[in-house]
This record gives C-alpha cells, sequence and structure tokens, in this order.
C-alpha cells in the first residue's frame, strides 16, 4: 500500500531530538494535544490518561498529553518504534469509529498542526494512513477469508489429489509392468512363430533336398565304389600316366601302347596293384574337356587326345611336330575361347621379346609356328619357368627385363618339320608332342571333310550334336561341383537347412539334367542315324587315307616327292565334287573309288 509505505519513510526520517523540544512545552496547543490524543488511543488503548488539575487541565482537560509526555516524549525513540511497528493488520473497529471524527477536526488539518510543530506532520501522515489502511482491510480481509478458506478447500482437494495421483503412478508402474510383461510375451510369441516358421522352411527345405539329392544318390553310390577301387590302383595308374606324360610324347601310337604295356607288366612285378589295361587317358583325362577339344578341332583318335592330355597336363611348354598343322589350328581355335586372347608368332618376328612381355604380364596365351631344330636361347627363361617371387607375386625375365607374371599365359610351339631332331638340351626344356597325322586320324578327318561336301546338312547337325553334348556335358560337370562345393562348405547338416542356396542348384540340377538327357536321348538317336549315313561312306575315307600315306612315302624314294594334307584335302574335294552325282550309295563309291 503506497500510503502506508510514505509515513512508515516518514516516521522513520523523523529526528528524535525534535521531541525534546515539545516535552518542554507547558501549554500545548489543540493541534498537538489532537495529535497525542489520537497516538495514545493507537498506542495505548489500555493506558487511562490521568486527570488533570488547574492550568494543565484548561490545555489538556482529558489528560493524554500528560500521558505522552510520559509514556512518549520521555523515550522519543521508542516512540518511533511503536508507530513504525503498530500492528495495523488488526485495528479495532471502535477505535476507528472514535479516531475518524477526530481526524476530521479543525485543529487536526494539515496548516494546523504545520503551524503548531512541524515535526507533526510525519505523525499526522501516519494516523491517515492507519485509517486508509483499515478501510483498505475492511475490503480486503473477507477476501483473505474467502482466500483462506478456499486454500483450505484447496489444501483438501490437493490432498486428495495428491493421493489419486499416487494412485494414478501405483496404477501407470503396474500398467508399464504389464505392457512390458506383455511386449516380452508379444516378443517371446513372436520369436517362437518365427521359430516354428523357421521349422516349416527347414522341413519343407529338407524334403526338397531330400527329393533332389535322391536323383544324386545312385550315381554318387556307385562313383563312390569305382573311386574305392581306384584308391587301391592309384600309385599304379598313377605310375602309367606320369610315365605318359613325361616320355611318351615324341612317339606314334604303337610304340605308346608298347610302353604302357611295358609299365603295366613291371609295375606288377614289383608288387604294385594297377588297373588291368589303364592308359593315361583313363587316368587323366577328362570326358567334358576332351568333347570340346574335338569341338576346337582336335582329331578323336587316342593319339590327338594322349597329346592333348600331356599339352595342357605337363608342366613344361609343349613343341610340337606338326606337319600337317593339326595342332596348329587346334590351340588357335581354343584360343578363341581364352578370355585374354591368342597371340601367333615366328621366331622371325621383328618385336617377339617385346610382344611377348606384353603377353606374360597379361596373361595371353601365344602361339610360336615355324620353330626349326633350334631354339632362341633368348626364350630359355620362359621354357625353364625361372620365376622370381617378388611379395605375394612373381616376376620372370624376359630379355633384360623382370617381367610380371600371369598365371593364365600358356605357351605353344609347334613345328611342320616331319621328323626333326632336336638336341637332349632341347628335349629337356620343352615336351616334345608327335601330331603327325595317323591313319585312323586321317581316315575320320576324311570322312568328315567327305560328308561336309556331299551332305553338308547332315554334317552341321553331326557337328551341332557334337557341341551341344560337349556343352551338356560341361553344364552337368559344373552343377555337380556346385553341389559338392555347397556340401562341403557347410560344417553342419543346419546350415544346409538354412537358405535356399542347396535346393536351388539341386532344382536346377534336376531341371537342366531333365532337360539334358531328353535332348542326349534325341541327339542319341539322331546321332546314330546320321552315324550309320556317315559309316556307310567310310571306305571311301579308308581308300583316301592309304592314298595319302602311299603318296607321302613316295619322298623316299626321291626327296621332291612332298605333298602337304592340305593339298591332298583339296585334291580329294575337287574330286569328290567334280564326280558323277548318286543317290546310290555303292554307286556312289565305286565312282569315287575310279574317279
Amino acid at each position: 500500500m503506497p500510503e502506508l509505505e510514505i509515513a512508515v519513510k516518514k516516521v522513520e526520517a523523523i529526528d528524535p531530538g525534535a521531541f525534546y523540544s515539545l516535552k518542554a512545552i507547558q501549554k500545548p496547543s489543540p493541534s498537538v494535544v489532537a495529535v497525542f490524543k489520537i497516538c495514545c488511543m493507537f498506542l495505548l488503548p489500555n493506558d487511562k490518561p490521568p486527570k488533570q488539575k488547574g492550568d494543565k487541565a484548561e490545555s489538556d482537560p482529558e489528560g493524554y498529553w500528560a500521558l505522552s509526555l510520559q509514556k512518549f516524549l520521555s523515550a522519543p525513540k521508542d516512540f518511533l518504534k511503536m508507530l513504525v511497528n503498530y500492528d495495523r493488520d488488526n485495528i479495532p473497529d471502535a477505535l476507528i469509529k472514535k479516531v475518524v471524527p477526530l481526524v476530521e477536526q479543525e485543529v487536526m488539518t494539515e496548516a494546523r498542526i504545520k503551524g503548531a510543530s512541524q515535526d507533526l506532520l510525519p505523525v499526522r501522515v501516519w494516523v491517515k494512513a492507519m485509517i486508509k489502511y483499515y478501510e483498505v482491510l475492511k475490503i480486503v480481509n473477507p477476501m483473505r477469508e474467502t482466500a483462506r478458506v478456499m486454500k483450505e478447500k484447496l489444501d483438501v482437494v490437493m490432498t486428495a489429489l495428491a493421493e489419486k495421483q499416487k494412485m494414478v503412478r501405483e496404477i501407470n508402474a503396474e500398467l508399464d509392468e504389464l505392457n512390458a510383461n506383455g511386449a516380452a510375451l508379444v516378443a517371446k510369441a513372436k520369436a517362437l512363430n518365427d521359430e516354428i516358421e523357421d521349422c516349416n522352411k527347414k522341413l519343407v527345405r529338407a524334403e526338397k533336398m531330400i527329393g533332389g539329392l535322391e536323383g544324386e544318390k545312385v550315381r554318387w553310390t556307385d562313383t563312390v565304389a569305382d573311386l574305392s577301387k581306384q584308391k587301391e590302383m592309384l600309385i599304379g595308374d598313377c605310375l602309367v600316366a606320369a610315365g605318359m606324360v613325361s616320355y611318351a610324347g615324341p612317339f606314334t601310337a604303337d610304340y605308346r601302347e608298347q610302353l604302357e604295356t611295358m609299365w603295366r607288366t613291371n609295375i606288377k612285378k614289383f608288387g604294385i596293384k594297377v588297373t588291368q589295361g589303364v592308359t593315361m587317358k583313363k587316368v587323366l583325362g577328362n570326358d567334358v574337356e576332351i568333347r570340346q577339344w574335338g569341338v576346337a578341332g582336335l582329331p578323336s583318335d587316342n593319339l590327338s587326345v594322349e597329346n592333348g592330355i600331356i599339352m595342357f597336363g605337363s608342366r613344361r611348354w609343349p613343341l610340337m611336330i606338326d606337319p600337317q598343322t593339326q595342332a596348329n589350328k587346334f590351340v588357335k581355335n581354343m584360343g578363341k575361347n581364352h578370355p585374354e586372347g591368342l597371340e601367333v608368332f615366328k621366331l622371325s618376328h621383328p618385336s617377339l621379346i617385346r610382344d611377348l612381355e606384353f603377353a606374360i604380364q597379361f596373361g595371353k596365351w601365344v602361339l610360336l609356328e615355324n620353330i626349326g631344330e633350334t631354339l632362341d636361347p633368348a626364350l630359355e627363361p620362359i621354357l625353364l619357368m625361372q620365376l622370381i617371387k617378388t611379395g605375394s607375386s612373381y616376376t620372370i625375365k624376359v630379355g633384360d627385363k623382370n617381367v610380371p607374371y600371369n598365371a593364365n599365359f600358356k605357351f605353344f610351339m609347334t613345328t611342320t618339320l616331319p621328323n626333326p631332331h632336336y638336341s637332349p638340351e632341347t628335349s629337356v626344356k620343352v615336351t616334345i608332342l608327335n601330331f603327325a597325322i595317323t591313319p585312323a586320324g586321317l581316315e575320320e578327318q576324311m570322312l568328315n571333310l567327305f560328308v561336309m561336301l556331299e551332305m553338308p546338312d547332315l554334317q552341321e547337325k553331326k557337328n551341332m550334336i557334337v557341341a551341344d553334348n560337349a556343352k551338356s556335358a560341361q553344364i552337368m560337370y559344373e552343377l555337380e561341383d556346385k553341389i559338392l562345393a555347397t556340401l562341403s562348405e557347410a560344417k553342419e547338416v543346419m546350415e544346409l537347412l538354412e537358405t535356399d542356396n542347396l535346393i536351388d542348384i539341386l532344382a536346377d540340377s534336376k531341371q537342366t539334367g531333365d532337360e539334358i538327357n531328353v535332348r542326349r536321348a534325341e541327339s542319341e538317336i539322331t546321332e546314330k542315324e546320321i552315324d550309320v549315313t556317315r559309316e556307310s561312306f567310310r571306305s571311301v575315307a579308308y581308300r583316301a587315307s592309304l592314298l595319302f600315306f602311299c603318296i607321302v612315302d613316295l619322298n623316299i624314294i626321291d626327296p621332291m616327292y612332298q605333298y602337304s594334307l592340305q593339298w591332298f584335302q583339296r585334291l580329294f574335294g575337287s574330286s569328290v565334287r567334280d564326280s558323277q552325282a548318286s543317290e546310290d550309295v555303292t554307286e556312289r563309291i565305286a565312282i569315287l573309288n575310279e574317279y
């Protein structure tokens, strides 16, 4: 309340010494008496003023001045404290009723009091403030009472609210616990459902896997039985195969058969088990690869197949005696399927060493044609495979450079000399292979050439069947490898049931196998029909082969008689084309023999 604060500040600002001068007044003015009377009524409600007599009764008829002298002016500081610390919140109604009329008198005006004593003006302001404060309290107190009652009610409500909130917290805590338990149960139920679903999937996979492996069971059982037998004969069989790879390359088919027979006999003498009639082709031959070689132009006779096995199985690079350039064509056809390609050079090539460096670095195949009886010494590091370990890779010195060595690099050499003589030093650096054509091989080639000229559709169909069979065999071989690799990679059976990988492979294998078997059955029937038609003209091919070897041997009489296979094939082709045609097979053969 601003008025109260002003009054209190003014009272506090009064100099107590001013009241000592009032104490000396003998006859106080009515204004002075009126101010102190009101102060006595406020501050000393229980003290009765003394009765005055004589002259004193004239100026102080009620005795309030005397009471003030006694109680206030004797100790002005205490009087001022009493004014400041007055209990203004509990002013009696009766007191205000008595004081208000007194304050409204003329003697209590500001001018009269100022004329009586300047120091009493703050006291008058205090009195006015007390009356004003009382009036305000008359309005405020009912509100305070209402506020108190409302506060009590609020306290009751807040107490009840606190209890309810406590109950809510307890319920929420219980609810949270229930929700947590519910979530845990839901998660557990989901985990169990997932586990059930996973088990169902695994059961389905297991059924599919069993069904898929059922088809492989018979074949694998037979294979295991065969491998068990082969295991007992492995040492002897490997000795025969290793001997053929190491030593049989330069010899003809007859000598190779004699060598194998001799080695089998001697191995048995030493008490080593060996398979009856085992050959290098049976030990190291891969039917899928052999079919692919046939597609690439390798003749199907045993000598040529054995040459292919040695060529790709030997540690040393092959040097092929190839007077009829069969090996040359075969390597070129195989090189077409090599990812990095094939480079063909002659020893006279001006940048041979630089191009060899490039081929070695990038894993290309290299065919070196028309080799003589001596080899360039610069090729020795390549022939001897003088690799240098450099970190995790290898390098090889070519010329005066160390070149990074790519494991995909292969090196082939061919010579058209019919009977070359190589020194022992050269022979130990390379694998010499005799690709000179054999009567059986030439007979098959001439038959193919005749059918191609006489019945091109039939020969093309035959070639397509051979290529398709080779491709199908390769696909089945790769699928079987995938199945075995997947089975071997799994540490436990349950790992196989985690994914559909093996099932997909088995399904793919079964579907592909069924399709291949259907095509193979159809192709076998077709191939037999084609072979029957082809075989009816075999006598022509046999006669052509016999004739070629006869004219080749003429160089024994005189070296001027030199005939190439290409020339003879052209001559044979022109004979087939130019001779009289006939639908009758016997008549057609007779015409060709007489032409």
